[in-house]
């Protein structure tokens, strides 16, 4: 069956850099557009970043423009999320999702000094 398996949150300092990672099997990972969500507390889940499936697309939503980089290692079926400058207003559990079909269990991200 599909799984996704996010990995890399944790407590940062703002400013700080984080690299989440998501592990997909169970379907052709290759062909599959990836995207990352968060949802931070008391708040709707939001989109962050999105991947096409042979990684020539990229999107992000304007609050980490610039910040964050999405990527994928499709022989790996691994996507990331490289988050740079980060700030406590990025504190959110993140969720790795499959064409927003399939969601993996989500990673916390804490930003705080």
């Amino acid at each position: 069956q599909v799984q996704l398996v996010e990995s890399g949150g944790g407590l940062v300092q703002p400013g700080g850099s984080l690299r989440l990672s998501c592990a997909a099997s169970g379907f052709t990972f290759s062909i599959v557009p990836m995207r990352w969500y968060r949802r931070a507390p008391g708040k709707e889940r939001e989109f962050v970043a999105h991947i096409s499936g042979n990684g020539g697309t990229t999107n992000y939503a304007d609050s980490v423009k610039g910040r964050f980089t999405i990527s994928r290692d499709n022989a790996k079926s691994t996507v990331f999320l490289q988050m740079n400058s980060l700030k406590p207003e990025d504190t959110a559990v993140y969720y790795c999702t499959a064409a927003s079909q399939y969601w993996g269990q989500g990673t916390q991200v804490t930003v705080s000094s």
